[in-house]
C-alpha cells in the first residue's frame, strides 16, 4: 500500500506533459488545419493590398473613400482613328506681320508702342522708323537740293520774264515756264522729305498683338518682324502625316482634354521634310496660341469593332503594358491587358475585353499603385 501511493501520484504528475505532446499530432481531421500565409489568414485584415496572383484586395470602405466607379462596356462599330503631331500657326486671312521696308531707328507711333494682347485696328500706326542715312548720303542729298534750287531759281526768274513779254510771246511758253516751275519746286520738296520722313508702320488687319520685340529707339533691319498681330478666333493647326493615304480618309478631329472644336481644312499636294503637311481650322482657339505644340486625334472613314471607355481608364502595368482593372469580386480587382486607340478627347477605343466585364474608369490610376 505504502509503494502504490507514490507510483499513482506520479501518474497524476505526468498526464498534462502527455497531453500537450500529443495535440499537435495528426488525428486524421485535416479540415482544421491551415497552413502558414494562406488566403484565409491573410484575408482576415481589411488592409487593402495585392495579392501574390496579381488581384488586388480592397475593402469596400476603402472603395468608397477612393470613389470607384465602374462600366460595363459595349462592344460597337466605331471610327478608326490616327494620332497626329501639330502646331498653331497663323490663318493668312486673319493674322498678319508688321515689317519696316528700310533700316532705320524704331520710334513709337502718335499712341506710343503697343503692348502684347493688346487690340488694335486695321490701319493704325503702331509705329514709326527714322531711316538710317550715312553721313555721305546727306551730303550728296543735300548737293541735289542745292542744284534742283538753282534751276528753280532761274525757272522762277525766266518765268517773270515771260510774264513781262506776255503781249508778244506766245502763251504756250509762259504755260511751260510755270510748269516747268512748279515740277522743280515739287521736286525739290520731295528731296527734303526723303531724308526726315518716317516710315510708318500700320496694323494689317483688325486683331491683337501677339508677338513683339520692340522697344523705343531699336535698331531694325530692313524686313525685320517687328509685330504679330493675329485674330485670335480665327487660327489653324497644321500637322504632320507620312501616309497620304491618310490624308484623303481624315472626315473629323479634335484635341485631347480640350473642347476646342476642328474643322479639317485639307491637306497640301507635296512633300514637306518627308511628311504631308494638313490644315485644320480651330473655332473659337482663345485658349491656343501661336507655334504651340499639339497631339491631334483624326478620325478617318473607317471603322473597326472595340470598347469605348474613358481614357481615364486605361493605366500602365509593370511591363508598360495598357492594361484595365477588371471588378471581379465584391473586394477584389483583376488588371487585363488590352490593345487601346484613341477615339476623341476624352474617349478611346479598347480591344480583347469580353462582354459583360465591369472596367474600373474611375480611380483605375490610385487602384494601380496599391502593392
Amino acid at each position: 500500500m505504502k509503494i502504490l501511493i507514490p507510483m499513482f501520484s506520479l501518474a497524476l504528475l505526468l498526464s498534462p506533459l502527455l497531453v500537450q505532446a500529443h495535440g499537435d499530432e495528426d488525428h486524421g481531421d485535416v479540415s482544421h488545419a491551415e497552413p502558414a500565409g494562406s488566403n484565409s489568414t491573410l484575408l482576415t485584415s481589411d488592409k487593402p493590398r495585392r495579392l501574390p496572383d496579381g488581384r488586388v484586395f480592397l475593402p469596400k470602405e476603402t472603395q468608397r473613400r477612393l470613389a470607384l466607379r465602374t462600366l460595363v462596356p459595349e462592344e460597337q462599330q466605331v471610327a478608326r482613328t490616327v494620332m497626329l503631331n501639330g502646331h498653331v500657326v497663323m490663318d493668312p486671312n486673319a493674322s498678319g506681320r508688321v515689317q519696316p521696308l528700310q533700316a532705320g531707328r524704331l520710334m513709337a507711333g502718335p499712341s506710343g508702342l503697343p503692348l502684347l494682347g493688346q487690340k488694335v485696328a486695321k490701319g493704325e500706326i503702331l509705329a514709326q522708323v527714322m531711316p538710317a542715312v550715312s553721313t555721305f548720303d546727306l551730303a550728296t542729298q543735300a548737293a541735289q537740293i542745292a542744284d534742283w534750287e538753282v534751276r528753280r531759281q532761274l525757272a522762277e526768274k525766266e518765268l517773270g520774264r515771260l510774264r513781262n513779254l506776255s503781249t508778244v510771246v506766245p502763251r504756250k511758253e509762259i504755260d511751260a515756264a510755270e510748269a516747268e516751275l512748279a515740277g522743280l519746286t515739287a521736286q525739290i520738296k520731295a528731296l527734303k522729305q526723303g531724308v526726315i520722313k518716317p516710315e510708318l508702320l500700320l496694323s494689317p488687319i483688325d486683331g491683337v498683338i501677339a508677338s513683339s520685340s520692340v522697344v523705343n529707339g531699336q535698331v531694325v533691319e530692313s524686313k525685320e518682324i517687328v509685330f504679330e498681330v493675329v485674330d485670335p478666333a480665327r487660327l489653324l493647326i497644321e500637322a504632320q502625316v507620312y501616309d497620304p493615304k491618310v490624308a484623303n480618309r481624315i472626315v473629323s478631329a479634335s484635341i485631347p482634354n480640350d473642347t476646342t472644336p476642328l474643322t479639317y481644312i485639307g491637306s497640301g499636294k507635296a512633300l514637306r521634310e518627308g511628311a504631308l503637311p494638313l490644315l485644320f481650322r480651330a473655332q473659337d482657339a482663345q485658349d491656343l496660341v501661336l507655334g504651340q505644340l499639339l497631339t491631334i486625334v483624326a478620325q478617318t472613314d473607317q471603322t473597326l469593332r472595340g470598347m469605348p471607355l474613358p481614357a481615364s481608364a486605361i493605366v500602365k502595368n509593370a511591363a508598360n503594358e495598357s492594361v484595365v482593372w477588371l471588378h471581379v469580386d465584391p473586394e477584389y480587382f483583376v488588371a487585363e491587358p488590352v490593345q487601346v486607340q484613341p477615339l476623341d478627347g476624352e474617349q478611346v477605343v479598347v480591344t480583347g475585353l469580353r462582354e459583360q466585364q465591369r472596367v474600373v474608369v474611375q480611380g483605375a490610376t490610385l487602384l494601380n499603385q496599391i502593392r
